[in-house]
């Protein structure tokens, strides 16, 4: 009799023991699928995020190609043009304002293009890589388009003459390390297309 009472009691404290231990467990088991819901919760917050980020820039890139598929076709009869003028215009920080500087390489162009009626010019709009890639397409196309502006209201330039776009951060002229790599990079490239003789 001593010896079953032995046994229920020492099984009785088994039982209890488990108990105590399943408790703890299914609660660490509890805690932790929250911590995981939580992080996926993040995780999935910021995937939306950037899948919306790439459907912008598919769709400006899309524009971009559009525009450039309108130039081609506007150029078409000026196969027989060569470079007769190129130049290179730089902009502060987060800026498409044309400054003093500017105005001299802009000015010089505009001569050019007085000097040659049938030339027409290139405008190519640049951005440093601060940023993102979405805005630095739109910087560089305002960039692009205030030097159009420039020549068009200073010079009268007719609009079928200047062909814009932006190339955004996509081409640096120099690697981020290079000593005044940004403000090197923040430009609009002119280039001037005129018949051969």
């Amino acid at each position: 009799m001593k010896i079953l009472t032995v046994v229920m009691l020492l099984l009785t404290i088994s039982f209890i023991g488990c108990g105590v231990n399943k408790d703890y467990v299914n609660q660490a088991i509890s805690d932790s699928e929250a911590r995981t819901n939580a992080e996926l919760s993040t995780l999935k917050d910021k995937t939306d995020g950037n899948a919306s980020e790439i459907s912008k820039l598919r769709n400006l890139a899309t524009q971009i190609d559009g525009k450039a598929d309108m130039a081609i076709n506007k150029a078409k009869g000026f196969e027989n043009y060569q470079i007769i003028w190129q130049g290179e215009v730089n902009f502060d920080f987060d800026s498409y304002d044309i400054n003093g500087a500017a105005e001299a390489i802009l000015n010089d162009a505009g001569d050019k293009m007085d000097m040659n009626p049938g030339s027409i010019i290139e405008i190519i709009g640049h951005t440093d890589q601060t940023g993102a890639s979405s805005y630095n397409l739109m910087l560089g196309q305002q960039r692009a388009a205030s030097a159009q502006r420039f020549l068009s209201d200073r010079f009268g330039i007719s609009l079928y003459r200047m062909f814009i776009i932006s190339q955004g951060e996509n081409k640096p002229l120099t690697a981020p390390g290079e000593m005044k790599s940004s403000s090197k990079n923040r430009r609009v490239n002119l280039t001037i297309w005129g018949p051969m003789n």
